[in-house]
This record gives structure tokens, sequence and C-alpha cells, in this order.
């Protein structure tokens, strides 16, 4: 199952991490664990923030989840928390733009001084809705799908010919549509590409 659970938004100072915002996606978890899961998912995206070099970026499995993790080199970070099969690409995509849109609101001055109570920026729950499905919220992705399943279709269409036991040779033998020409032709074709072939 591809999931988002969290994306946070923190300041590196030299000895700690400060937060400024987070969104959370746990309805997942049933309601009693809710608190319990959100408190450990900011104490990993905290740590995992004060333990990445400036202008970095990495991801750490952890346990079932994988974290996304990317500090600018303004100090500005960024986490997300995800599935495995969540695309690491789109991930530091999201980072990225998440990122990148919240210094434009908000300047580098103060976010030493600032607090997840002081700050307002709901695009961050917008993005973790929306890139809840990665195909739909990223084109390269929806695109790079669509091409394994084409992909998918042509291997399953030459495999089910091969299955038949049909050759293409007895096919082109057989075909009423191929003049004697384009016949001789695939035949010398063949026979020039069988002479290369080392296998």
């Amino acid at each position: 199952m591809v999931k988002l659970y969290a994306m946070s938004i923190l300041y590196k100072n030299p000895n700690s991490a400060v937060w400024l915002k987070a969104a959370y996606d746990l309805q997942t978890f049933s309601f009693f664990q809710r608190g319990s899961v959100q408190e450990f998912m900011a104490f990993v995206s905290k740590t995992i923030v004060e333990r990445t070099q400036t202008a970095a970026r990495q991801s750490v499995k952890e346990g079932e989840y994988m974290c996304h993790v990317y500090v600018r080199g303004d100090n500005l970070a960024g986490v997300i928390i995800s599935d495995h099969e969540y695309p690491q690409r789109v991930s530091h995509t999201l980072l990225t733009k998440v990122l990148d849109e919240f210094a434009q609101k908000y300047p580098p001055h103060v976010w030493p001084t600032s607090s997840e109570s002081s700050i307002a920026f709901n695009q961050i729950n917008t993005y973790l809705a929306k890139y809840q499905n990665p195909r739909e919220a990223d084109a390269m992705t929806k695109i790079q799908e669509e091409l394994d399943e084409t992909k998918i279709i042509l291997h399953s269409t030459i495999e089910a010919v091969l299955e038949r036991g049909e050759k293409l040779d007895d096919l082109v033998a057989k075909s009423e549509g191929l003049s004697i020409q384009s016949k001789a032709f695939y035949k010398t074709a063949r026979k020039t590409n069988s002479c290369c072939n080392f296998g």
C-alpha cells in the first residue's frame, strides 16, 4: 500500500532542530495508537534532521517506514515519512517543492525564533493529501507507470505468440499479404542477422 504518513518542516540549529510545521495522516492506525505513533514520528523526524548534514538529502529505513529528509543549504529542513512502496524520487521532489514554498512565505530570519503555533502554512496539509497517490501528483511517475504497463503488454503479446508454437518464419511463409519480394527480403535479412549472432 502506497502511503504518506507525515510531512514536517524544521529549522536546523547548530545544536538542535526547531519545529516549524507538521502534518500527519494516521487514519490507518487505531484511534488509541495515533498519539503514540505521531509522537514517535515527530521524534524520528527531529533526530534525523539533527543528524543530516547541511545541503544533503537522505532516505533512511526505520522499521516498516522510510524517512526521507532534505536539509537545504540555509538549514531549512523537511522530512517525509512513508511506507517502503512510496517512490523515493517523488518524496524528494515533494520536499523540495514544500520547502521552496515555505521559504517564499516565511523569510530565513524568522525560522530560528518561530514555533509551530506561530506559523500558518496550511499548504503542508494540502500536499500531504494530494501526494497520497504519487501517480496522480507526479507527472513523471505517471508516465513511467504507463510505459511499464505498455512494456508488460508487449512482452505478454510476444510470449502468447510463442506459447502457441507459432514462429515468425512460419507466419511469413504462410502469409498471402506479403509479396514474393518481401518474403525474399525477410529471408535474406534473417540470414544476414543470424550470421552475426554468437549465442
